[in-house]
């Protein structure tokens, strides 16, 4: 039996696509390996958002090929698209495949191994506008199932290099998305993670179907407990989103809303769609539709330009925000992006101590958002046991708003829908006490993120 190993870099689309690219291995008979033992094919999905990321990427390329010089070494993904004869110059390196035609892969390896001809199979991703179906029917983590509904960026931020790699935004056929949401609610799975490079784009090339449309047409699965959407745009959060989010019973409590920088100078610097009055104003419907809501957020620190007074500025308009959680990047330089080549870069020293500044005001920010929930009821989704430690006695898991729960309760409890009562409020996690186990069908998301006790 033939067979393959796969090393991914990268962000959570990155990962689904390597599912994805299993799924084909696997209907050709290959066994799958570990990354460090030998095999007769490597597969290494590849990133570029920094220029940290191109270098991982040929460490680990160089990696697989002093593992097995006899194995096919393929590699894909966004440092792939970009740089094809880069990585096609590393000896050893048999076949190049960017983010598109991997539907095509077990062909390219056969070509290979019957003629011994390097591959490069990188076009040119700005010519395409069909979304590359690659469905994933299965997870080796057992509890969430991600849904990839949506490929690309029409954004062009000054820091970015994504529209490059992945090409400009297009959207799942609904009819596609729909019956593999089925398959997954069929295989088990009772919460579905909607993803993509830019999620809430999705529609945007659609005639008259927009992720508000989606959102409705799964809601009507049964068998489906929860809906979360991966990321959303503040601008795309319009009038009919924030109603389906309003009347939905199966929506999570939780949206992730990337703010990027809190001073308005700064957002322009980076070409972002919006100013930080009206970032606030849709935070302030969305608490509105929603109470409880947990709202989670991505900042960039130190970006070019950025002076003392706009972080002061922006650390006090987060503050304002109460984020239930912020994820905090150090600006890095990405060759090839505007932002590369701005004057008044800023010194390292002055970024790393922003970052801390930051990181502080987020686990502030999240003991706050979770306290007002001790002595609540949540529904929470067991995903794996306390620390990873099998027979621990605890379970952990995320709640429908998105706080992060221990509690007792053997690993029966795995990928159940549990109604637990919060008990302890803390920074990554807090603890719970398992109130019952809903049973199928049961009607269990009246409410779905909090019932008072």
């Amino acid at each position: 039996m033939p067979s393959v190993a796969f090393y991914t870099l990268g962000c959570k689309v990155n990962f689904y696509d390597t599912e994805a690219i299993w799924q084909l291995f696997k209907n050709e008979g290959y066994e799958q390996v570990d990354f460090e033992s030998t095999a007769d094919v490597y597969l290494i999905n590849t990133c570029t958002v920094t220029n940290t990321g191109d270098k991982k990427s040929r460490q680990i390329i160089r990696r697989a090929v002093r593992r097995n010089p006899d194995a096919v070494i393929a590699v894909t993904g966004c440092y792939a698209q970009t740089s094809p004869a880069e990585i096609l110059a590393i000896p050893g390196v048999d076949l190049v495949v960017g983010t598109q035609d991997r539907d095509q892969l077990m062909t390219y390896i056969e070509r290979f191994q019957t003629d011994r001809q390097p591959v490069n199979a990188v076009r040119n991703i700005m010519k395409t506008r069909e979304f590359e179906e690659l469905d994933v029917p299965d997870f080796s983590e057992r509890t969430r199932a991600f849904l990839k509904i949506q490929e690309g960026c029409n954004n062009f931020c000054t820091f970015c290099i994504i529209p490059w790699s992945r090409g400009l935004s297009r959207s799942r056929d609904p009819q596609s998305v729909l019956n593999q949401a089925r398959q997954l609610v069929d295989a088990g799975y009772k919460e579905i993670v909607l993803t993509g490079i830019h999620t809430g784009g999705y529609g945007d090339d659609l005639e008259n179907y927009r992720l508000s449309d989606l959102l409705w047409d799964l809601d009507k699965i049964e068998g489906l407990e929860r809906i979360r959407i991966s990321s959303i745009e503040a601008s795309q959060i319009d009038d009919k989103m924030i109603d389906v989010l309003n009347r939905s019973e199966k929506m999570c409590r939780h949206l992730h809303i990337p703010l990027q920088a809190g001073n308005d100078d700064v957002l322009k610097r980076m070409r972002r769609k919006y100013t930080t009055a009206e970032f606030a104003e849709k935070i302030r419907l969305l608490h509105q539709a929603m109470p409880g809501v947990a709202i989670t957020t991505d900042v960039i620190v130190g970006f070019p330009g950025e002076t003392e007074e706009m972080f002061r500025s922006g650390y006090q308009f987060m503050e304002e925000l109460g984020f239930a959680e912020m994820h905090v990047f150090p600006y890095s330089k990405r060759t090839g992006t505007p932002a590369a080549r701005m004057e008044d870069q800023v010194d390292e020293e002055v970024k790393n101590d922003r970052v801390h500044q930051l990181i502080d005001l987020s686990e502030r920010m999240q003991l706050a958002y979770a306290k007002p929930f001790v002595g609540q009821v949540v529904d929470v989704i067991p995903e794996r046991d306390y620390k990873g430690a099998p027979g621990s006695g605890q379970v952990m898991g995320y709640s429908g708003n998105y706080l992060q729960v221990v509690f007792e309760g053997s690993e029966s409890l795995i990928g159940q829908l549990c109604k637990v009562k919060i008990t302890e409020a803390g920074v990554n996690e807090c603890k719970g006490q398992l109130v019952r186990v809903m049973q199928e069908g049961s009607g269990s998301n009246v409410n779905p993120a909090v019932t008072a006790v």
